[in-house]
């Protein structure tokens, strides 16, 4: 519905009014660019590169702006990637190229993509290049900014570890996430993703006072839908009222160029209210490997060779410069939750492993765990936070995470041994904790709110204290009796001792 190209070209024409001032903006960048406006003319068109010549010594600057002056289509924004000589500028476009022609006017704006940001943009939804594409008239924003800055210095940065509870059992647990840190969702096709990454919007930008932003990269337009009017109803976005969430969308339909920098239009608002505003926000990024692969889609169409698996050679600085700016300052912070692709379920492939580098926490959703009906299926053995560390949680939620994950690992340890002897070839000790072991294993199942209409499971949210005492009592041999299928897809162990209760009846009436 709303991300379609022609809706957002009607929004375009209203706001081509109000979106020129451009070249004063480009001050607020720490970088320098050129600021005369100039003319060219349309050189070549060869899918989304468009070469563009302009007359001599009046070249724009790499990143700036071009808009091509009457375009059938509405607004288009070409931004400038190389320096070809003889004048020519070799660029990429933000929108589709189809009716583009040789020696079509093209005008240097001065200064990159430029968007607005503030409140106004807050319960709207909006593209690459920051039109409204939720047919809600144009945003009459007071302050614009460009999409390209530099990362904030070190000496401004404040990194204070602090717990981030999210009410899922096996995250605060195990992998918990940090305030003001970045999280990673690793994970093949189909295994979780995208709805882990919903319940955590539901559980913490719900709980969160401040501000979120969602950013879609290069992923289902109809995954875009379901969430805005999700959000609608849910009171996170309020259509008259003030909401607290805003949308960028550039999903699998738009070109490269617009993939590879939608997720910076979302970062540049975030920056507003954490640098401007002082607010702490949330920034939810879906799909992170979108944005490398939509990168890489750009470097092969400029012609440059590629480096591993076809991947840009460019790809570490391309994440590194974005992935800097999503930092806590002294003013505010940015909690940035990034879903990431595993292609081919391979987590040494140079997209999500050069993501790994920046994560503060991971969390590894596993299709083992998924094939054994187990969600979210978080893999607790290769989930890591760099906070869980006794000084920032404390010794005892620190002693039953490693106790925790220590059983488990015992169990799959032993699960070669019960393959093929059995059960009953095993010691006592080991039977009891084979037997602990699968009932902690189903305990960190959870029915999440945003799935309730899929599973029939009522959504539950578990504070961690409860967490903790629940599984500090399943180590203790507290719940031996209970039957394993009356922990999972439970809320904490209160639910648990609830559903053996029910099992036993439903037992004893037969």
């Amino acid at each position: 519905m709303f991300i379609s190209r022609a809706l957002g070209r009607v929004a375009s024409s209203t706001f081509r009014l109000q979106a020129n001032p451009l070249a004063a903006q480009a001050a607020r960048s720490a970088r320098t660019y050129a600021t005369a406006a100039s003319a060219g003319q349309i050189r070549s068109v060869i899918g989304a590169v468009v070469d563009v010549q302009f007359e001599q010594d009046n070249l724009p600057a790499i990143l700036n702006a071009l808009e091509v002056k009457d375009h059938s289509g509405g607004r288009l924004v070409l931004e400038v990637s190389q320096h070809l000589g003889e004048n020519t500028v070799r660029t990429i476009a933000m929108d589709g190229t189809e009716g583009l022609v040789r020696g079509q006017k093209v005008v240097d704006t001065g200064a990159p993509i430029t968007i607005p940001v503030g409140k106004e943009v807050l319960g709207r939804i909006i593209n690459v290049i920051g039109e409204p594409i939720d047919e809600r008239g144009p945003i009459d924003a007071k302050t614009h900014r460009p999409i390209h800055a530099e990362a904030p210095e070190f000496v401004d940065q404040s990194p204070t570890p602090e717990i981030l509870e999210t009410g899922i059992k096996v995250v605060d647990l195990l992998a918990p996430y940090a305030r003001g840190g970045k999280i990673g969702l690793f994970g093949g096709a189909g295994v979780g993703k995208t709805v882990l990454i919903q319940e955590l919007i539901n559980n913490i930008a719900k709980a969160h006072g401040g501000y979120s932003i969602f950013c879609g990269v290069g992923e289902r337009t109809r995954e875009g839908n379901d969430l805005y009017h999700e959000m609608i109803e849910t009171g996170v976005i309020q259509l008259e009222g003030e909401s607290k969430c805003a949308l960028v969308f550039g999903q699998m339909n738009e070109p490269p160029g617009a993939r590879a920098r939608v997720a910076l239009t979302g970062l540049t608002i975030a920056e507003y209210f954490r640098d401007d505003e002082g607010q702490d926000v949330l920034l939810f990024i879906d799909n992170i490997f979108r944005f490398t692969q939509a990168g890489s889609e750009v470097s092969a169409l400029l012609g440059r060779i590629p480096s591993a698996v076809g991947y840009q050679p460019t790809l570490s600085t391309d994440m590194g410069g974005m992935q800097e700016r999503i930092t806590t300052t002294k003013n505010g912070s940015i909690t940035s939750v990034q879903a990431v692709y595993v292609p081919a379920d391979d987590l040494t492939d140079p997209a999500p492993a050069t993501t790994f580098a920046h994560l503060d926490a991971t969390t590894v959703l596993s299709r083992s765990i998924a094939e054994l009906g187990i969600y979210p299926a978080v893999d607790p053995l290769d989930s890591k936070s760099r906070i869980l560390d006794p000084r920032i949680v404390g010794d005892e939620h620190y002693k039953v995470a490693t106790e925790v994950q220590q059983i488990l690992q015992n169990y799959k340890s032993l699960q070669d041994i019960i393959a093929i002897l059995g059960m009953d070839e095993l010691s006592e000790e080991d039977k009891l904790v084979v037997e602990r072991a699968r009932k902690i294993q189903r305990f960190l199942s959870q029915p999440f709110a945003v799935a309730q209409v899929f599973t029939g499971y009522e959504g539950r949210l578990v504070k961690l204290a409860d967490t903790i005492r629940s599984f500090q009592e399943i180590l203790g041999g507290k719940h031996d009796n209970l039957p394993e299928s009356a922990f999972y897809m439970q809320g904490d162990i209160n639910d648990v001792q609830k559903r053996a209760e029910e099992l036993a009846k439903e037992m004893g009436s037969q």
